[in-house]
């Protein structure tokens, strides 16, 4: 088996052929970076999206609570993190009142 490179200056990324649109992994970020997106053509109408790369911190919580393996964080080695904001953690909450759905969408 071989290891996934990350792509270059990209802190977490999915791979949407394995995602299910569970939103577990939208639900345990503290930063607001994760959200659903409508996709009418998924199973459940819904799709992960990166919406906010840059205020990843790098927590890798996504990653762990994926049950699909469909999401990915970079190496600290070869990426550096956001600190997480008051704003970042406002988003979150945004993200998680609206039921996980990209804000604005």
């Amino acid at each position: 088996m071989s290891v996934m490179k990350a792509p270059e200056n990209t802190p977490v990324w999915t791979d949407e052929d394995r995602c299910k649109a569970c939103d577990l992994c939208v639900s345990v970020c503290p930063a607001g970076v994760l959200a659903m997106r409508y996709e009418p053509h998924s199973v459940l109408g819904a799709m992960i999206t990166v919406s906010h790369p840059e205020s990843c911190i790098g927590c890798q919580e996504c990653e762990l609570a994926c049950p699909d393996f469909a999401i990915f964080v970079a190496d600290r080695k070869e990426f550096k993190f956001a600190k997480l904001t008051d704003q970042a953690k406002e988003r979150q909450e945004q993200i998680v009142a609206n039921k996980y759905m990209m804000l604005g969408a």
